[in-house]
Order: C-alpha cells, then sequence, then structure tokens
C-alpha cells in the first residue's frame, strides 16, 4: 500500500479544536479518516515548527489520498501539503527504467 507524508499547519481555529480535543484526540480523528478510506495511519507526530504535525499514513491510491486532503482542506481548519513516499526499492526499479529524454537546448 502506498505511503504518503502529511504535513499540516491548523488555523487558529484548528488550533482552538486540537485545545479542546488535545492530541490523542486529534490522532484518534486522523485514524478514523484514514480508515474511512481503507487506510491506516503508521505514526502521528506534531512539532514545532512551520508544521504543527506529521502523518505517515498508508493508502491504497492516490484518489483516496485527494479524498482526504479534499476534505481536509474544505474544513478551513487546517493547510496541508502531502507527498508520496518511495521504499529504496521503489527507486531500484525507477534506476533500471530506461528514460527517452532530451533536455531543453540539447
Amino acid at each position: 500500500m502506498p505511503k504518503y507524508l502529511v504535513q499540516a499547519t491548523y488555523t487558529a481555529e484548528g488550533l482552538k479544536g486540537v485545545l479542546r480535543d488535545g492530541g490523542t484526540g486529534r490522532r484518534q480523528a486522523v485514524e478514523r479518516m484514514a480508515e474511512s478510506v481503507g487506510g491506516r495511519v503508521e505514526q502521528m507526530y506534531f512539532a514545532f515548527g512551520e508544521s504543527d504535525t506529521y502523518v505517515i499514513v498508508d493508502l491504497p491510491s492516490n484518489a483516496a489520498s485527494a479524498a482526504m486532503s479534499l476534505t481536509i482542506s474544505a474544513s478551513g481548519t487546517v493547510r496541508m501539503k502531502t507527498a508520496v513516499l518511495l521504499t529504496p526499492e521503489e527507486i531500484d526499479d525507477a534506476v533500471r527504467m530506461e528514460v527517452a529524454y532530451r533536455a531543453p537546448g540539447a
């Protein structure tokens, strides 16, 4: 199952929810959300800095990831970025592929 790294930053309204629900309450909400699209949360961390949370999640497809992202963003309480995570073996597969490419101006 593909893995994704979700970096989320709460808006002021979102932070009010964190203050009310606590960290474990937010983790439970994120776990329920991932499960609702056939996935699971591998790890969730709160952090200082630009992003408030980092979540590693296993999801069945890019469509499931997009569904979560659309729903989260539409709430207006969280801004997020998602990165697809690749295993070293997937990179090995990519390295072995023949790619027809011409650089600009070449």
